[in-house]
C-alpha cells in the first residue's frame, strides 16, 4: 500500500482476526493467496454487512486466473486484476472504482466551480456579490450532495493550486457550518466568506502564484500582498463588513504574530477565525511542487500545535471535519 501511496488512508485487516473492521471503507482490496475453503467463508462473513452500502471490491488474483476469477464473483468482486500486475495498474483500477457514486458527482460539480472560478474571478471581471452568490451555492451544493470526503477527493487532483485552494477551503467551510449545526443564513455566510477569502491573489503576478517550488523572501513578502489587494478589491462593491474583514485579515493570529495588520484576539472576529482554520488546513491537505499533500490527520495535528495563535476550541470542533474523510 505503501508503493501506491495509500498507507495514509488504508486499513490493512487480516482475514484470520477475531473482529471485523469497524467502518465500510470507500473500497476493499482481497489479497488471500490460498483460498481453501474457510478463508472463502470467513471472506465472505466480512465482506457481508458490506454489500448493503455497496463498497466496490478489487480481488487480487493468485495462480490459476480462471479460478480466482470465479471465486471472485462468488464473493461479489466489482473486478479481477493479477497479483503480479504492475502497480501503475493497480493505481488505475483502484482510482476508478473508488471514483464511483458520490465521487462522480463530485467530480462533476467541482468542474462546474473551477470554471465558474476561471469565468469570475480569473478573468479580470469585477466581482460583484451575484458572482459571489452564485459561487457560494454551488459549492454549497456540490458538499451538500456528494459530501466533503468525495470533494476533497476530487479537487485535490487538481493541476491549478489556487484553483484547488479555493475550492478545497470553500468546501471545508460549508462542511464546517454542516458540524458546527449553523442554521441556513450562517452557513451561507461562512461559506461565501471562504469562497471571497484569496481573491486577491488574483492580482499577484503568475511568476509567483504558479511557482513550482518555495518562494523567497522576496516573493513571499508579494503574496502577503494578497490579503489587503482583495479587501481593497471589495471595499466599495456592495460586500458586507464581516465579508471584507475575512478577506483582509484571514491570515491574523490571535497573538499578534499574522498579517496584514498584527490584530491580535479581540480584534479578530469569530468568522475570520473560522476561516482562518479551513484555510490552514485547507493548504495543508493540498498537494505542492515541493512536498506531498499531508493526511487529514497529520494536518489536524499542525492545527492543534498552533492554538495560541488560532482558536482551540474552534480546532476542537474542526475534528469531525477532518474524521469524515480522514478516520480515525
Amino acid at each position: 500500500m505503501r508503493t501506491l501511496g495509500l498507507d495514509e488512508r488504508c486499513l490493512v485487516h487480516d482475514l484470520y482476526a477475531e473482529t471485523g473492521p469497524v467502518a465500510a471503507p470507500d473500497l476493499i482490496i482481497s489479497d488471500v493467496a490460498q483460498f481453501s475453503s474457510d478463508a472463502i467463508v470467513r471472506l465472505k462473513r466480512l465482506l457481508e454487512p458490506m454489500s448493503a452500502v455497496s463498497v466496490p471490491i478489487l480481488a487480487l488474483a493468485h495462480g490459476n486466473i480462471a479460478r480466482a476469477e470465479a471465486q471472485a464473483r462468488l464473493m461479489g468482486a466489482s473486478e479481477t486484476l493479477p497479483a503480479t500486475s504492475a502497480v501503475t495498474i493497480m493505481q488505475e483500477r483502484i482510482d476508478l472504482l473508488s471514483d464511483q457514486g458520490g465521487s462522480a458527482v463530485a467530480a462533476k460539480l467541482a468542474e462546474e466551480a473551477r470554471q465558474f472560478f476561471i469565468q469570475t474571478f480569473f478573468s479580470g471581471r469585477t466581482i460583484t456579490p451575484d458572482f459571489a452568490r452564485a459561487g457560494t451555492e454551488l459549492i454549497t451544493r456540490a458538499v451538500q450532495q456528494a459530501g466533503i470526503r468525495n470533494w476533497i477527493r476530487v479537487v485535490q487532483r487538481f493541476d491549478d493550486a489556487t484553483h484547488q485552494h479555493c475550492l478545497l477551503v470553500t468546501g471545508l467551510a460549508a462542511a464546517f457550518a454542516t458540524k458546527l449545526g449553523f442554521d441556513d443564513l450562517d452557513s451561507y455566510r461562512l461559506t461565501k466568506a471562504a469562497l471571497l477569502h484569496d481573491v486577491g491573489k488574483t492580482k499577484i503576478p503568475l511568476s509567483i502564484l504558479n511557482k513550482p517550488g518555495r518562494l523567497t523572501d522576496d516573493e513571499m513578502a508579494v503574496m502577503r500582498t494578497h490579503a489587503a489587494l482583495g479587501y481593497d478589491m471589495l471595499e466599495h462593491g456592495g460586500f458586507s463588513p464581516e465579508v471584507l474583514q475575512v478577506v483582509r485579515s484571514h491570515h491574523e493570529m490571535l497573538d499578534g504574530s499574522g498579517y496584514p495588520d498584527g490584530l491580535r484576539a479581540p480584534e479578530i472576529p469569530d468568522l475570520v477565525r473560522l476561516v482562518t482554520i479551513c484555510d490552514i488546513y485547507g493548504a495543508l491537505i493540498e498537494r505542492r511542487p515541493y512536498r506531498p499533500k499531508m493526511s487529514g490527520r497529520q494536518a489536524h495535528g499542525i492545527l492543534r500545535s498552533m492554538i495560541g495563535r488560532i482558536e482551540g476550541d474552534l480546532v476542537n470542533a474542526f475534528r469531525p471535519v477532518m474524521a469524515e474523510f480522514d478516520p480515525i
